[in-house]
């Protein structure tokens, strides 16, 4: 009988340690429920914001960033009726808004994509991806381009055409 007592104990104790632990950590829990919160959000003031274009893709759009520092900028591009963009090839990757118009883009493999206003592409960037952007309608085209370069490299350079003529 004394093993069975000693045995009852020992359980009872450990019973109460769990009950007293489960009693502490929800004393602190209920605590904290009156403690402010130290970073709690804030309403901005003084700031301020215009979307200036924005566009839908066609599908998912796969960003890729210069190896190293990258020179990112944003520019306003104007195609005025029946203008181009001439060929050319970027170092790195660009984001394109069409606000309005339709752009017309020839790509290296002759393939034509027509992009019209409130939609988004990307261009990608290398010698491999020239193009020729064109302005087909009656109406300026306007993009808002995001260009990701490489430190120091230009906007856009220049390209041989693609010979595209479809009677060869």
């Amino acid at each position: 009988m004394k093993v069975d007592r000693q045995q009852g104990s020992r359980g009872r104790r450990v019973r109460q340690g769990r009950l007293a632990k489960a009693l502490v950590i929800g004393g602190c829990v209920t605590a904290l429920g009156f403690v402010p919160a130290a970073a709690v959000a804030t309403p901005g003031s003084g700031v301020s914001g215009t979307v200036v274009a924005k566009g839908t893709s066609v599908g998912k759009l796969k960003v890729k960033t210069p190896n190293g520092r990258t020179d990112v900028t944003f520019r306003t591009i104007t195609v005025e009726p029946g203008g181009s963009t001439g060929w050319h090839t970027h170092s790195g990757q660009l984001v394109a808004v069409v606000k309005s118009g339709t752009l017309t883009r020839t790509l290296d493999d002759c393939s034509v994509e027509v992009t019209p206003a409130g939609s988004s592409f990307i261009e990608p960037s290398g010698s491999a991806h020239r193009h020729i952007g064109r302005n087909l309608g009656t109406e300026p085209v306007v993009l808002w381009v995001t260009y990701l370069l490489p430190e120091g490299s230009a906007l856009s350079d220049d390209a041989d055409a693609v010979d595209c003529d479809p009677k060869k």
